[in-house]
């Protein structure tokens, strides 16, 4: 036995392995952007699992894999969170459990090719029930889904005008468990290689299929971008960099203009003289101003984060209050008992409230635009609504100014192609202090982006796109697809269960004959 193999023994050592492979995969997200390392950044944790002695050990294996996931998608909630980021690390990776005893179930030993190809449709369908149950508000949110790594990948945003990001994340781990049993498992090789040939011919199948975004017309977007201001006053003075800065749009024929998360701290009905500073923007530009406002409100109690919109002659009365809030960052769940996690971290203080339902607002022009706040736009269900209600482009006000020297800014910005792509609508990503973006219909990049060192506006000439996806006409199709799957697995597994093993007779054996041809009589 080598020294590599008595580490796989040690169940400290396999550990270490467990949590270091699973950590791999983020080196396909941005900042890195290696996309197509997502192909095969599963094999190895794959490979550790399917040598697991016995199947709770390869539970644990997908256990710890999974806290390495975690940890290494949110490492940039460490500086806010500190030691609570691996204690949810850890409680999330238990998610990845059961994935980790499918994969030995199917993989471990010498596999037979049936259950090579079984593999290739359960092993995804594990992984995105997981990745379905984590997206939960209330456990973070679908932040780092396995198919968003593909966010710059033209094929793959074909796909997800197809199955959404849940399609994409179906076949990245497809791929991923074929190319481990190409590497493991030598009699397995030709049905490995037959679900290669089939993904491809799937993908391709959906490329030539999938109806391409018909674009009739442009609109032009201004984004506001003031910076990172911080001390005392910086609600002040945020407010009166966003006021000097949207002055210089003046005379570039903007149809709306848009500030990112937080932009005005104070509600604008308590605080009248800011309204009417933005309507003079207004006025002085051509353009309604989409503000988004964190302040308690004045008509009712708590505070809530709501993007509003402001017309020449004031609010237009288009208000849409922010209904999936940040754990810890807006709120503390069950308060009572993690309360203490404001004394380790830079959690919520007071709780925010939630919006009750979307909205599609009227802006000049006749532009309807669909609002979203912060982290909402990793949902996939909130875009498609508002593509299904009639908006005509997607807007996300953000901030991410907690996390600018680490990898959240460009991970955030990306969610906007995705969701761009699912439901051919073009997507504005705005923020305070970087990274902001904007993609097409289809999910390209339209112009530049604006960096986390930038302090400027920049128009942009956004396409409009109509016609229906069949993500938005279907919706989350491969996670009710998986979900069959699993089922019916489960409903096989538990027929062998109950039914009765069949006890095989021993051979005949023909008795023994003398010489006379006659049989043996045994005592005699």
């Amino acid at each position: 036995m080598d020294r590599f193999e008595q580490r796989l023994v040690s169940p400290w050592w396999r550990g270490v392995l467990a949590v270091a492979a699973g950590a791999l995969p983020v080196f396909a997200f941005p900042a890195p952007s290696l996309w197509w390392f997502a192909y095969a950044a599963l094999v190895p944790w794959i490979l550790l699992i399917r040598s697991a002695p016995t199947a709770k050990r390869a539970a644990y294996d997908g256990w710890l894999g999974g806290l390495g996931f975690m940890l290494a998608v949110h490492h940039w909630l460490l500086p806010s969170l500190h030691v609570f980021t691996l204690v949810i690390a850890a409680l999330l990776g238990a998610l990845w459990a059961p994935w980790g005893w499918l994969v030995r179930r199917f993989l471990g030993g010498l596999p037979s090719p049936g259950q090579v190809m079984a593999s290739l449709v359960v092993l995804p369908s594990g992984w995105l029930m997981v990745e379905l149950v984590r997206s939960w508000q209330g456990l973070g949110g679908p932040w780092g889904l396995l198919g968003s790594s593909q966010w710059q990948v033209e094929p793959a945003l074909r796909l997800a005008s197809v199955g959404g990001v849940w399609l994409l994340s179906f076949l990245v781990v497809a791929v991923n468990v074929a190319v481990a049993v190409l590497v493991a498992v030598r009699r397995a090789r030709i049905p490995a290689v037959a679900g290669l040939v089939a993904t491809a011919a799937a993908t391709s199948a959906a490329w030539a299929w999938s109806p391409r975004p018909d674009v009739d017309g442009r609109v032009r977007i201004a984004v506001v971008q003031p910076g990172v201001i911080d001390g005392a006053d910086s609600i002040d003075e945020r407010f009166a960099r966003e006021e000097a800065l949207t002055r210089t749009l003046a005379g570039q024929d903007p149809d709306l203009i848009v500030w990112g998360e937080s932009s005005v701290g104070f509600d604008l009905t308590g605080r009248p003289d800011l309204a009417n500073r933005i309507a003079a923007l207004s006025r002085l530009t051509g353009a309604d101003v989409l503000v988004n406002v964190d302040a308690r409100r004045s008509d009712r109690p708590g505070i809530y984060k709501s993007s509003v919109l402001v017309g020449p002659q004031g609010p237009t009365g288009d208000r849409y209050d922010k209904m999936r809030l940040v754990p810890f960052g807006e709120y503390i769940p069950a308060r009572g008992v993690l309360g203490w996690a404001t004394s380790v971290g830079k959690a919520a203080g007071e709780d925010r409230r939630q919006g009750t339902e979307q909205v599609v607002m009227n802006v000049g022009h006749g532009l309807r635009i669909g609002p979203m706040v912060c982290f909402e736009s990793a949902f996939p269900d909130m875009s498609r609504h508002l593509a299904q209600d009639g908006a005509e482009v997607l807007l996300a006000q953000s901030s991410t100014s907690s996390f600018q020297r680490s990898w959240a800014p460009e991970q955030h910005a990306s969610l906007a192609a995705l969701r761009a792509a699912e439901t051919g609508r073009s997507m504005v990503h705005a923020t305070l202090t970087g990274v902001s973006a904007v993609y097409g219909p289809g999910g390209e990049r339209v112009g530049s982006w604006l960096g986390t060192d930038a302090s400027t506006t920049m128009v942009y000439d956004v396409p409009l796109a109509g016609g229906v996806t069949p993500y938005v006409r279907f919706g989350d199709w491969p996670v009710h697809a998986a979900l069959l799957i699993l089922a019916a697995l489960g409903a096989v597994e538990g027929i062998r269960a109950v039914r009765p093993r069949r006890t095989v007779p021993p051979p005949r054996v023909p008795p023994a004959r003398t010489v006379r041809e006659s049989p043996a009589r045994p005592g005699r």
